[in-house]
């Protein structure tokens, strides 16, 4: 699947992969899922994409973009946009699909392998897009759940897919391994971050109008 000599850049929905691990019972250890790409071939770029709700003073998922940033991630981030759906409840927003699009595209030229951590069949198009610039595409999400995590023509359009409930075990870790959450006013240390109290039940992923939930 991966060739040492390949350019890989890693591109992760954010909100998909945390819905779809948590599904599987499992948190990721991102240094270890980036060591583990350092290792397939030349990492040329990892990015984290995902909203912020910017109007609260401390958000739970702070401390994971924090020490994403200090350890060899790129994070895009944009606020969250609330609104009220037909039966008056109040929903949250944060798609970042044409973020993550057009850095691929913009990126195309200097990768030969990209690795798409989402399920999202809205992605098909750009998948079908990098290969027509030669470039191969490999997609991680999971078919080991009912119903499956991932879009069927978005599995069949990628060139390979990764299951996640295949990762390695050094990539997998139980949700009670998490390092303790740092307060709103630590900087992170090297294993200080936590996704887990994050909520991402009322985040809409833009498909079908259905909401992501872990």
């Amino acid at each position: 699947m991966f060739d040492p000599r390949e350019k890989v850049a890693v591109f992760i929905d954010g909100a998909n992969l945390y819905a779809t691990s948590r599904t599987l019972g499992f948190d990721i250890d991102y240094r270890r899922l980036l060591d583990d790409f350092r290792e397939k071939g030349y990492l040329v770029r990892a990015v984290y994409y995902t909203a912020l709700a910017e109007d609260q003073e401390y958000s739970s998922i702070r401390p994971l973009i924090d020490w994403l940033d200090y350890n060899g991630y790129k994070v895009v981030t944009k606020p969250l946009k609330e609104f009220t759906d037909s039966q008056g409840r109040r929903r949250t927003k944060g798609n970042m699909h044409i973020e993550l699009v057009v850095d691929a595209i913009e990126l195309a030229e200097h990768i030969d392998h990209f690795v798409l951590f989402s399920g999202d069949g809205e992605f098909r198009y750009l998948v079908e897009a990098l290969q027509r610039k030669g470039k191969k595409v490999t997609v991680a999400s999971t078919v080991k759940t009912k119903p499956p995590m991932i879009a069927d023509d978005l599995r069949r359009q990628a060139d390979h897919f990764l299951e996640l409930a295949g990762l390695p075990e050094s990539v997998r870790r139980a949700p009670a391994e998490r390092p303790p959450r740092p307060g709103p006013e630590s900087e992170p240390d090297d294993d200080d971050y936590d996704d887990d109290e994050y909520d991402y039940e009322d985040i809409d992923d833009g498909e079908d109008g259905d909401d992501v939930r872990p």
